[in-house]
């Protein structure tokens, strides 16, 4: 009997022990009372009726990600392309995540399967290669409202590769090629446009400087040339006046010897004889030529007194 009240003391602490439950950050437990929904757990301690409330469904709270096989999707210019996508999600009412759907994932992969090929089949191949921000934008919104039922919150959808086929790979390198060969064409040709002008900016340039070095070397030589002129006849100049200071100096010294008519015509007549050193061709001769004798007279008593 005794080891029965053991026995029975025992079942009854593993079963009150199985009833204390605890649920762990970012998780929620879907409780189940004789089979119909009787609430969701939180996070802490909590406590069930034993035989009678079960666990349904421990959901995870956190954002999931689930990364999709490529998928076959036609454009709408009819080309075959392989694309998979990665969807993340956030399980927002965990009630509805346990009743509104079976399989949730492969709802959703299958959803995303179809909303893709619905977007992708209203763009052309080269749309489709640039334009994934929109895809990703469109898909997420549709996904998002698809899944709201369902308690799933799509919170971002990425395409991850764009598979082209092989032959559409081939000419799209072909294509890369060629405007890459393009360009280097132009950037040569750009080149060589650039070399030329500056070529002959710098023969103008050059063209402009020796003008202007030529025209001051002439302005240089004329102020030279002008220079020099002043120089020779500020020198004749001074040459004059250097004569006519001696012929005055000359003449004052004269009138200081108390000079008579005599020697006064003695120089007229020197100047006179200097004049018709037979260069000149035409000799002009004075008035007072006629008092030569007189002249004459003058100068022997001059003589003879010296």
């Amino acid at each position: 009997m005794l080891i029965f009240i053991i026995v029975l003391l025992v079942i009854l602490l593993v079963v009150l022990v199985s009833c204390i439950t605890i649920v762990p950050q970012a998780h929620a437990y879907v409780v189940e009372r004789l089979g119909a929904y009787q609430g969701t757990w939180n996070v802490g301690l909590h406590l069930k009726v034993p035989f009678i409330d079960r666990i349904a469904r421990r959901v995870n709270l956190k954002e999931q990600v689930c990364d999709f096989p490529p998928q076959p999707v036609i454009t709408k210019d009819n080309v075959t392309m392989q694309i998979d996508s990665i969807v993340f999600f956030m399980i927002t009412d965990p009630r509805l995540f346990s009743y509104g759907v079976e399989n949730p994932i492969l709802a959703i992969e299958n959803l995303t399967a179809t909303t893709l090929r619905n977007i992708i089949g209203d763009m052309e191949l080269d749309q489709t290669l640039t334009s994934r921000e929109i895809i990703n934008t469109k898909m997420r919104a549709t996904l998002d409202e698809a899944t709201d039922p369902w308690g799933i919150k799509v919170t971002r959808v990425e395409l991850k590769n764009i598979t082209p086929p092989a032959a559409i790979r081939d000419a799209m390198e072909k294509q890369m090629k060629a405007e890459r060969e393009k360009r280097e064409a132009i950037l040569r040709a750009e080149g060589v446009k650039q070399a030329t002008i500056l070529e002959s900016e710098g023969k103008k340039a050059s063209q402009i400087l020796n003008a202007e070095a030529e025209k001051q070397a002439t302005i240089l030589a004329a102020e030279a040339q002008k220079e020099k002129e002043i120089r020779e006849a500020e020198g004749r100049a001074e040459a004059i006046r250097q004569v006519q200071q001696a012929n005055a100096d000359g003449i004052r010294m004269i009138k200081e010897a108390g000079a008579d008519d005599a020697v006064l015509k003695i120089r007229s007549l020197e100047a006179f004889a200097q004049a018709a050193d037979g260069k000149a061709t035409k000799i002009i001769i004075p008035s007072e030529i006629q008092g030569l004798a007189g002249l004459a007279s003058s100068l022997q008593g001059v003589i003879t007194k010296e």
